[in-house]
């Protein structure tokens, strides 16, 4: 009798010790959750930046002054075209 007891002391210890490691793994993993969200929620900050940054840089004025004054280019005349089929 006093072996079963101490068998079953055994065990609801066992248990306990389980369910507190399964509850410390689950808060740790949440709080990783939350600062993998706050990461995520930054870098489409940045991507959303990025990206009106990037159609700043490209747009089609600033592509044109660029190409007249550093490269010296003009749009061509007319008669200076010729279109192949």
């Amino acid at each position: 009798m006093m072996l079963l007891t101490i068998l079953l002391l055994v065990l609801v210890m066992s248990s306990a010790f389980g369910v507190i490691y399964s509850k410390h793994q689950s808060r740790k993993l949440f709080v990783e959750a939350q600062q993998l969200k706050k990461q995520i929620d930054a870098l489409n900050i940045e991507w959303g930046r990025l990206q009106l940054e990037q159609s700043a840089w490209s747009s089609h004025g600033r592509i044109e002054r660029l190409a007249r004054k550093k490269l010296n280019m003009t749009i061509p005349l007319a008669n200076e075209i010729i279109y192949i089929k």
